[in-house]
């Protein structure tokens, strides 16, 4: 399989080409028959945010056959309106003092079948739909708006592309620094403050950084532990730009690891290579974490790879599809996945090395570009 990589300036959210959002709610609407919905509550911020443009956190978005009704509060009037023309996105406003979903079930009336979100509404919000809000036929809908989110248009692959710019120059300016003896703490806030400066919005989650036993904890939180001479030390992190993430993980050797230490980085990164190299349109998710786990199994270290191989990346950093010995996903051109192989052994501590890429015809191209080889630290 090919596998490119493109060096990207990082982009101010202005800078970067549009994303096509106008259109997304139409190919919502397409799905309504296979749904077996005539309209759809959609209630999940994120994809809210996906089909409108909307950045705030009080929403709910009633996609209808041939029109929209969008309801958020009061503290939301203007930045609903330039939001969602920004976007492209026709759409009814409403401001509602009462909450957004009875102003939503309101104007649901007479729809004959009307699709719930089944994985973000709770308990308690369906049973007042039923017995409060809606008098019609409620369907629960599973992966509606995400299933439209699995492939991404070129403009959301370029932010995550300059998210991924800003982690790996973030990185660059800091690695270094492990040298001199820093804790987990102070080595993770010197990064996320490295990405802020370089423009990101927000961190994509909790920066990880995880030296000596430590390593051994997949999402081992910082701690004032002290990075000393003979650690290996795991770093995951990630950028936000305009609403995208990235997601990398690097391993570094800080001075002489020993031998088995720096066997376990040599497996786990030819097995991340491995992974990689399997990625491709067409190709099942499982078996790129066949791939990885073969090379790590391989070397004995089978029961140490604790988790799956990887995860789709966008709007949120976890989402579909899922890279794993379990997944029924068949990859598409313009997915964005991670690979992520990892062993964990208390007594020696953790490696993990982990690539976002974008999936294409022939392969995919790589989009996280920090040096994967051991990385050396003295």
């Amino acid at each position: 399989m090919a596998i490119t990589e493109n060096v990207t300036p990082t982009l101010a959210p202005g800078e970067l080409p549009p994303m096509d959002v106008g259109s997304r709610m139409d190919a919502l609407r397409s799905r309504f028959g296979e749904l077996g919905v005539d309209a759809l509550v959609v209630t999940e911020l994120t994809n809210i945010r996906y089909l409108s443009g909307f950045t705030g956190s009080s929403a709910v978005l009633l996609v209808r056959e041939a029109d929209a009704v969008f309801v958020t509060d009061g503290r939301y009037t203007t930045q609903s309106e330039q939001e969602l023309s920004d976007a492209g996105v026709s759409a009814h406003i409403e401001i509602s003092s009462e909450g957004p979903e009875a102003a939503a079930a309101a104007a649901a009336s007479g729809v004959d079948r009307l699709g719930l979100e089944a994985d973000s509404v709770s308990w308690s919000s369906q049973r007042r739909w039923a017995s409060e809000l809606f008098s019609g036929e409620l369907v629960p809908t599973t992966l509606a708006v995400e299933a439209l989110r699995l492939v991404k248009d070129a403009g959301e692959v370029a932010r995550i592309r300059s998210a991924c710019a800003i982690a790996d120059t973030a990185l660059a300016q800091v690695q270094s620094r492990l040298s001199e003896g820093p804790t987990e703490k102070e080595f993770a806030l010197e990064l996320e403050a490295a990405m802020m400066r370089l423009g990101a919005a927000e961190l994509s989650f909790d920066t990880i950084v995880a030296s000596g036993p430590n390593g051994a904890r997949p999402h081992h939180q910082p701690s004032g532990r002290r990075i000393s001479d003979g650690d290996l030390v795991v770093v995951d992190f990630g950028a936000l730009v305009d609403g995208y993430h990235s997601d990398m993980t690097r391993t570094f050797a800080v001075g002489d690891v020993g031998a088995d230490r720096t066997r376990m980085v040599d497996v786990v990164t030819e097995a991340q290579a491995g992974g990689v190299e399997v990625v491709a349109a067409g190709v099942q998710a499982a078996e790129v974490d066949a791939r990885c786990r073969s090379i790590i199994e391989e070397a004995g270290w089978g029961e140490a790879f604790l988790h799956g191989t990887g995860h789709g990346v966008g709007l949120d950093i976890h989402e579909e599809p899922r890279v794993s010995g379990r997944s029924a996903a068949t990859l598409a051109s313009g997915q964005v996945v991670t690979v992520e192989p990892g062993v964990y052994l208390p007594d020696l501590g953790g490696v993990r090395v982990e690539d976002t890429v974008v999936v294409t015809d022939n392969g995919c191209e790589r989009l996280t570009l920090a040096s994967k080889t051991p990385q050396p630290i003295h």
